[in-house]
């Protein structure tokens, strides 16, 4: 084999190489993407019950004592 003809073929090694790993990384990314998007749909449920709650206490009527003091 020429140089020329090992050369090309050591390129196209490291190409299909590559094009493997970019294709791996793509697939990890959606499947993070993912996760992120579950992780921000949960936290603005827990922030708007935390909201939620804090309204509700706010508007809860302020401790006093019993009638039998």
């Amino acid at each position: 084999m020429s140089n020329d003809s090992e050369r090309m073929i050591r390129l196209e090694e490291t190409i299909a190489h590559q094009a493997k790993t970019i294709e791996e990384l793509s697939d990890q990314l959606t499947q993070q993407w993912t996760v992120v998007e579950q992780v921000r749909a949960k936290l603005d449920r827990l922030t708007e019950r935390f909201l939620s709650l804090e309204e509700q206490s706010l508007e809860a009527p302020a401790n006093t004592r019993p009638p039998h003091y």
